[in-house]
């Protein structure tokens, strides 16, 4: 059983029990009162309660006897995605990176310790997966989270560790601290990080820290099957195109 607010507890709690039961619709693609109340632990009297009043607000739909996410948080995140500068900035360089190699090109920001989806595209010979715009991830387990981890201070490194872990997600993913580390020693001295199947079997992933006056404004990679990136030519031109965009993105974003 998922941990989860409780039944009944004023205002706060109650906002934090909606979005759970909003973000469980997501996560199963849509789902009944009954496997709700039986997921969080909670009587099917409040699951209906607040499924309801989320249908009537928009923020869900209604099929039969599942709900679904409504469209409604397509314009909030929408808005949000739009206010963010970078957005912006990066899009049509990830979007011509995409083109360039073929492959899927993705921008990607830091947030409360982990790495959002800010934006991607898919080149003519790109791999799909489950990354999609809003997908979060560990940083520690992928080539542009660790683009990232390797440009912020390391009490701040300590701290998205602490909170979050190091989870293994394939037999290939560093859950070890101090390995950890050296691999981000060797980011910083190359500008450019890898991913070796950290995160899914079979991909592997070339990445750049997007930086503006010290500062880590994300990170923009290309990723494709491993059987491509093996080549060492391959690797160092992919390599070389990822640097060279996120420069670009970076003088754009230092007269912004």
């Amino acid at each position: 059983m998922a941990t989860a607010p409780p039944e009944y507890d004023g205002p706060i709690q109650a906002v934090e029990r909606a979005m759970a039961i909003v973000e469980e619709i997501r996560r199963r693609d849509g789902a009944g009162v009954t496997e709700l109340a039986d997921h969080f632990g909670f009587s099917k009297s409040t699951v209906h309660d607040h499924v309801t009043t989320l249908v009537r607000t928009n923020y869900l739909t209604r099929d039969g006897d599942e709900y679904h996410v409504g469209l409604r948080f397509l314009s909030l995140g929408g808005y949000a995605r739009q206010r963010r500068e970078l957005y912006e900035l990066a899009k049509n360089e990830v979007d011509d990176l995409a083109e360039e190699t073929g492959e899927s090109a993705k921008f990607v920001v830091e947030n409360d310790g982990r790495g959002i989806y800010l934006y991607q595209s898919l080149g003519g010979d790109a791999v799909r997966t489950d990354s999609h715009v809003g997908t979060r991830v560990y940083l520690h387990a992928n080539g542009v989270g660790k683009a990232i981890l390797a440009n912020l201070p390391e009490e701040r490194i300590e701290r998205i560790l602490d909170r979050h872990g190091m989870p293994g997600w394939t037999e290939h993913t560093i859950t070890d601290r101090d390995e950890l580390y050296e691999e981000l020693q060797d980011i910083r001295d190359r500008g450019v990080a890898f991913d070796n199947e950290e995160r899914i079997r079979g991909l592997r992933c070339v990445a750049a820290p997007v930086t503006r006056d010290g500062e880590v404004l994300g990170a923009i990679s290309v990723s494709g099957p491993t059987k491509r990136f093996n080549d060492q030519a391959f690797l160092d031109r992919m390599a070389e195109l990822v640097r060279s965009t996120a420069r670009v993105i970076e003088i754009n974003a230092k007269y912004t």
